[in-house]
This record gives structure tokens, sequence and C-alpha cells, in this order.
């Protein structure tokens, strides 16, 4: 900081003179001049400062007041009546009457989302959407498994194609003919016999959007939320139609009615019902084709199998041993492999093994090669893989016959 004004000496002691007056004041002025200016400068930044501590202010001040408003809850609009609009809250499926200004009941239709506070009053109309949980099942990645990927199962190749292919590359065959295409399939068969391989190729082959899930999926701990999460699978798929839904292990939302009084398998039922609803109800389903798949078929319930909503159920049993020898041949491709491996002779050791079981063979008889530090895969190796992946199978099978 410059000199104060105190620093500048005045010279009124007798004797001096005038002009030496003039300059000491002088002094005095630029002394109060550049103080004046520090001054200045110093204000601009503790206004600049306070401006900056203002606009925080304002912003907490903001947050502090929506950390202090209610939450708004999300409800569906029941039914619109003359008294009021019924609106039913998600999560504790608590039902309530409440009024509506005459704007607000113009825009309001049944089944809309909107957001209520704590007295049930509608504050908006929110967006239509379906759960997000359905819409990341939507595959954007086609799977890269082919059909040529796939062994021993021709027949049941050739089934799905005119049951799901055929009806979404050439509808016209099927209005020439005069009649409805198949509306879906139901693959059963034992574990590992390419099921859900089978659904991938579809998805591979087709211009189709692809939604895939697990029927467990549909299992959920609240009334209402399962049949809800079919309803916006099925209206994700009217929405990018052509489409193609696929179920695995359909059986854990299928299986057999029974008495029972519990509340999981009472929501369980009311999950398949509305599946049953969605697949052949009133309403037209639309360009859609459903694949389902299990392990279980002696499990499912009858009306879930009738035509309309399977019209095609198709065995996938374990391949034969042609099937087999294929499987092999697949599975090797990308393998180095000795000359002296004999596929036929590989056929016949692997009796009963499924398409999984062939996968896990050829794997573990790599790793044998791997381990002798080989590059080729001889006929050793997979003796030596298919003995370790029988003696893992009959240890599986004592623990869980003791278990």
């Amino acid at each position: 900081m410059s000199d104060t004004v105190d620093d500048v000496d005045l010279p009124y002691e007798d004797g001096t003179s005038r002009q030496e007056k003039i300059e000491s004041l002088k002094q005095r002025v630029q002394v109060l001049e550049s103080q004046n200016e520090e001054m200045r400068d110093k204000l601009l930044d503790a206004n600049a400062e306070n401006n900056k501590y203002q606009q925080k202010l304002e912003r907490l001040s903001h947050e502090n007041k929506k950390l202090k408003q209610s939450p708004l809850f999300v409800a569906t609009v029941q039914e619109i009546t003359d008294d009021g609009v019924i609106i039913k809250q998600h999560g504790n499926n608590q039902e309530a009457l409440t009024e509506v200004t005459d704007q607000m009941r113009e825009q309001l239709e049944p089944d809309d989302r909107v957001a209520v506070n704590n007295s049930l009053s509608i504050v908006k109309l929110l967006e239509s959407e379906t759960d997000v949980r359905a819409r990341v099942m939507q595959v954007d990645r086609s799977p890269e498994v082919t059909y040529q990927d796939i062994g021993g199962i021709s027949a049941q190749i050739e089934e799905v194609r005119e049951t799901v292919e055929m009806p979404l590359k050439h509808p016209e065959m099927f209005d020439e003919v005069g009649i409805d295409p198949p509306a879906g399939v139901l693959l059963y068969g034992p574990p590992g016999t390419g099921k859900t391989m089978l659904a991938k190729a579809v998805a591979n082959q087709t211009d189709a959007t692809f939604i895939k899930m697990a029927g467990s999926e549909l299992v959920h701990k609240f009334i209402g939320e399962g049949a809800k999460l079919v309803r916006d699978l099925f209206e994700l798929a009217r929405q990018h139609q052509p489409a193609v839904i696929f179920i695995d292990e359909i059986d854990a939302i299928a299986a057999r009615r029974t008495e029972s009084k519990t509340s999981g398998d009472a929501e369980v039922q009311r999950t398949m019902m509305q599946l049953l609803a969605e697949m052949d109800g009133f309403e037209d389903r639309g360009d859609i084709r459903i694949i389902a798949a299990t392990n279980r078929f002696d499990m499912l319930d009858r009306a879930i199998l009738r035509p309309g909503r399977f019209d095609r159920l198709i065995e996938v049993p374990r391949p034969n041993e042609e099937g087999r020898e294929q499987i092999f041949q697949i599975h090797t491709r990308p393998m180095s492999v000795d000359d002296d491996v004999s596929f036929a002779s590989l056929a016949a050791m692997a009796e009963n093994a499924s398409g999984a079981d062939i996968k896990a063979i050829c794997t573990e008889a790599g790793m044998f090669a791997i381990r002798d530090d080989r590059t080729e895969v001889d006929m050793n190796d997979f003796q030596q893989a298919y003995d370790k992946i029988q003696q893992e199978s009959e240890d599986e099978e004592v623990s869980v016959t003791f278990a």
C-alpha cells in the first residue's frame, strides 16, 4: 500500500514559503487519490466475491427448499367419474378418489401415470413409458449364433423357421393360403440340447426386434408387479413390431395351478394369467411371435399349451449318433485337431451326451493338449476329456442322491 496522508509533512512552520506549502498539499492530494484508487479496487473485488456467495446462497436455499418439500408419489388412473378420479398408488396398491380441475380432467385417461402429493391430489400427468426392466430386455446386438452352429436338430430348426421366420419374412404366403400364421412355439426337452441356441439363431437371422427374458425375472414380491412387467413387455413389442419375444424357463411362471393359498403362489398365478391374456386375449397381439423354452414340460399348465398361444410344441431331444458327430464337428471347427481324430468314434463314445456335454468335452480336450504343451488335440485328449466329464457327472448324481 502507498504512503498515507499522515506521512506527508505539512510545512506550516514559521519561515515556510507559500510555494513549499502548495507542493506539500499536492503530495497529500496524490496520496489521497492513490488510496482512493486502491479502495475502489478492493470494493470491486468485494462486490464480485459478494455476488459469488449470493449465487451460492440462492442455490443452497433452493436445494434446501426442495429437500423440505414432500416427495410426489406415482399412481395410475383407474377410472374417471363424475365425483372425481379414482387412482391407485404404486407399491401399496392403495386406491383413492381425488378431485381434479376441469383442465386436468380433459387430459386424463384410464391407465395414465400421474404424480400425486401426500394428500393424493394429482399434481401432474407423467409420460407413459414402459417399465425400464422391460426395455433392458430388448436385444440391441444380434447374437453371433447361426443355424450352422447348431447340430443334431435339423427337423426342429426347420419347424422353428416355419413358425417364426416365415410369417415375418413372407406374410403374403399366409394371406394367399387364407390362414393365420402360428402364434408361438414352445421348445421343450432335456437341458443342454440347444433350445436357447435355437432362439439365438432366430434373433440372428431376423430383422425383427428381439426381446429376451427368463421366467424367473417375471416373479416379483409385490402384488401386480409381475403382471405389470408382462404388460410392459408386450407393449414394448407392439411399439417395435415386428417383434419376437423369447421366454426362457417358462415353467417358472407357467406351472400347473394348484390350490395353494400362499401369497407367493397366488402372485405367480396372477402373472401367468396376465401372460395368457397377452398371448391370446381380446386385444390383437399384432405382428409378435413368441418362443418359449422349458426343461419341465410336465409342469406346465394346460391353459398355456392350447392352440392360439403355442401352436407348435417342439421337442428338442438329445442328439442321436449322427447328430453327435455333427456337433463334434461344429465345436472343433476353430480347434487344431490331429488327423487321427475320428468324429464317428467320438459320437459313438459319447452316448447320451447332449450338445452342451459335447462342447464341454471339446473344451476339456483342448485343456489336456495345453497341459502337455501341444497345439494339436489328438484322440487321446478327447478320450481323457470324456472320462473326466463322465466322472464329474457321476459324482454330481451321487451328491444329489445323498443330499
